[in-house]
């Protein structure tokens, strides 16, 4: 796979500034916020896009509006040997499995996930974790409050 060259300018930065803010904000608000022509912004991220710095667009739900209450990480100790990840392409298709990271120490991988209540967490771990061959062990971390959760980038304003 050959490796991306990123290259990205000022202007780059602000268009991706102003996306992560609200990826909806239409081309020709992106161009008069820049004082730019909106086919330029439009060529910019079309850019951004093919370059994969912009990967996807999302909307950000609220969890708790689709009875997703309970938020928990989970190390996870595998079988894996390092550089293998099949224990983590497993994780990765389940689908209250947010995120899987491969991590060092101890533990293989954390999984951020995220169920119902505590019944549902159990029912995850026996139904879905508990079936994957590789898993040697687990710990389960359940958050009580969330204070700060962000996917946003810092993205410099300098370059």
């Amino acid at each position: 796979m050959a490796k991306l060259e990123y290259n990205l300018d000022q202007i780059d930065y602000q268009i991706l500034r102003i996306m992560q803010d609200n990826a909806r904000t239409n081309n020709a608000d992106i161009a008069r916020e820049l004082g730019m022509a909106p086919s330029a912004i439009l060529e910019r991220v079309k850019k951004l896009e093919q370059k994969e710095v912009i990967l996807q667009y999302n909307a950000k739900i609220n969890p708790n509006a689709l009875d997703q209450k309970l938020l928990s990480f989970i190390f996870i100790k595998a079988q894996d040997i390092i550089g293998e990840q099949k224990v983590g392409f497993m994780l990765a298709e389940i689908p209250e499995v947010q995120e899987v990271h491969d991590i060092a120490g101890d533990d293989g991988y954390l999984i951020k996930v995220r169920t119902s209540d505590a019944a549902g967490l159990v029912d995850l771990m026996r139904n879905s974790l508990g079936k994957i061959e590789g898993i040697i062990s687990t710990r389960t971390t359940i958050v009580l409050e969330t204070v700060k959760e962000e996917q946003k980038l810092v993205i410099p304003t300098k370059k």
